[in-house]
């Protein structure tokens, strides 16, 4: 008795030296999910908590699964090498299903793992995750670093995870106990720059398939959060309606790190990136005078930037701009509490055009519940109609933590128990809305009259051989370019 009682006093004081393993994943998308993405991004989110336990001496290891390509078994064996104490799985609604699989095949293997679950939708949906997934132990709720530092210190020194602001876990089998929320992290500047070796993969960006960056590419965050009410964004809850800018001299000394290590194009995948554009005229300045020759993709509200900031951006090295257009409508645009106009969003990329912006993709969204044929005709029409390069059409979703979610809920469109793990796409749901499978077709005949229309397609042509960005993108996107378009010529829809 009394040996066995050293031996685990021995192992107890070795765990406490060696620390604790905490590894990471970030889940494919689940089959038929709502939310479908060609882009293939690092995983910031899990990068970040990371970075933060890894400085503090703890263990880490991290797996994306899609950028892999590993299935659910092979994820699962993937876990079982890594053997860690703690698995933290990030999870979105279009990933909920799978990440649901893989905490059930890792806790089989080990029962004693303890199994967390973050990000969006593990936020929204903390006591539904605990009740369906019994391996499922803790739910991260908002930012994740320290409270998974603090998880993994618990852990480490044996203490209870009651302490812990931010988690929602599982007392037994019945009984699911909240913390109280977390505070934002305010200083954001006081994160460590995410550790991006941590996954041994190359990312690219992609819209349709076909490749907008052509060197190496990762992305970046220079804010968080978004003071805005857009009702089928999730963003302002998630954040507390709070946006926490990085400083300058912060973002340009990531920019300076990273272009030390061979990345060349940067994607921004901040919620609200030009809400300040006398920040982002700063940080242009800054690149300039620094010399940093790099390439950048990023977002703007149609409402906040005029022509003088674009130009500052292209300049410092913007070559794509995402603008969230949304609707032609003003009286859709007010349903969504977009707080823009049409007129401001031809302003906007007229403004981006002249400044020099080399390709303008205008993001939209049909489908509102009331919204009739003829309204998204007229933004069918505005976009072949305005000069942007692509189009991105959306139709219209109720994510978990959107103010359109609640409201369906409250109307009884939205079943919680049925839809909470995919969200729902609002034509699915709401029987005043035009059907999705009718937009579905509408939005696949205007693709076809939008890239072969005889004008859309010379001036296209004419920007190619003026921009050297658009040539190389060509170049490097030559075979998928045909096969894309032979694909509309025949009929087959793509995402």
């Amino acid at each position: 008795m009394l040996k066995t009682h050293i031996l685990k006093k021995i192992k107890m004081i070795e765990k406490r030296v060696i620390g604790v393993k905490f590894s990471f994943i970030q889940p494919k998308l689940s089959e038929g999910a709502l939310e479908m993405c060609s882009n293939a991004w690092p995983p910031l989110g899990i990068l970040y908590c990371s970075t933060v336990l890894k400085n503090e001496g703890f263990e880490v290891s991290v797996l994306d699964q899609a950028a892999k390509g590993y299935t659910t078994m092979q994820t699962r064996d993937w876990v079982k090498r890594e053997n860690p104490d703690i698995l933290g799985i990030s999870v979105l609604s279009s990933s909920s299903k799978e990440a649901g699989e893989i905490a059930g095949l890792v806790k089989k293997e080990n029962p004693n793992l303890l199994v967390v679950f973050g990000n969006y939708h593990s936020t929204f949906n903390a006591d539904r995750i605990l009740r369906k997934y019994p391996y499922v132990d803790i739910v991260v709720r908002g930012e994740g670093e320290y409270t998974s530092l603090e998880l993994a210190k618990c852990l480490q020194n044996g203490e209870k995870i009651k302490t812990v602001n931010g988690i929602t876990y599982r007392v037994n089998k019945r009984k699911i106990k909240t913390t109280p929320e977390k505070s934002l992290i305010k200083d954001v500047d006081s994160l460590p720059f995410p550790d991006r070796r941590l996954v041994d993969c190359e990312y690219t960006s992609r819209i349709f398939g076909i490749r907008t960056a052509t060197k190496r590419f990762t992305s970046l965050l220079s804010s968080r959060g978004c003071p805005f009410h857009c009702t089928f964004c999730a963003c302002r809850n998630f954040a507390r309606g709070i946006w926490r800018p990085r400083s300058v001299e912060n973002i340009v000394k990531e920019l300076e790190f990273l272009h030390s290590e061979g990345y060349r194009e940067f994607l921004f995948v901040d919620d609200n990136f030009t809400l300040n554009p006398r920040r982002i005229t700063k940080l242009c300045r800054k690149l300039r005078k620094k010399k940093l020759k790099v390439e950048w993709f990023c977002d703007s509200r149609v409402d906040n930037c005029g022509f003088n900031t674009f130009r500052e951006m292209v300049k410092a090295g913007c070559r794509t701009l995402y603008f969230g257009i949304e609707s032609a409508n003003q009286r859709i645009l007010n349903y969504y509490k977009k707080n823009i106009s049409p007129a401001q969003s031809k302003t906007a990329v007229r403004n981006a055009r002249k400044a020099g912006v080399d390709i303008i993709v205008g993001s939209f969204i049909v489908g509102a519940p009331d919204e009739t044929r003829e309204e998204i005709k007229k933004t069918l029409e505005f976009a072949q109609k305005i000069d942007i390069d692509v189009p991105s059409f959306n139709i219209l979703g109720a994510p978990v933590g959107s103010p359109l979610w609640n409201e369906l809920v409250a109307k009884g469109f939205i079943d919680e128990d049925k839809h909470w793990e995919e969200g729902a796409y609002v034509p699915r749901v709401v029987p005043t809305a035009v059907q999705f499978e009718e937009i579905s077709e509408m939005i696949f005949n205007y693709f076809k009259s939008f890239y072969f229309n005889p004008r859309k397609l010379c001036s296209e042509i004419v920007r190619m051989f003026t921009s050297s960005f658009r040539l190389g993108l060509l170049m490097a996107n030559a075979a998928q370019l045909r096969q894309t378009l032979e694909n509309v010529k025949r009929g087959v829809q793509f995402k």
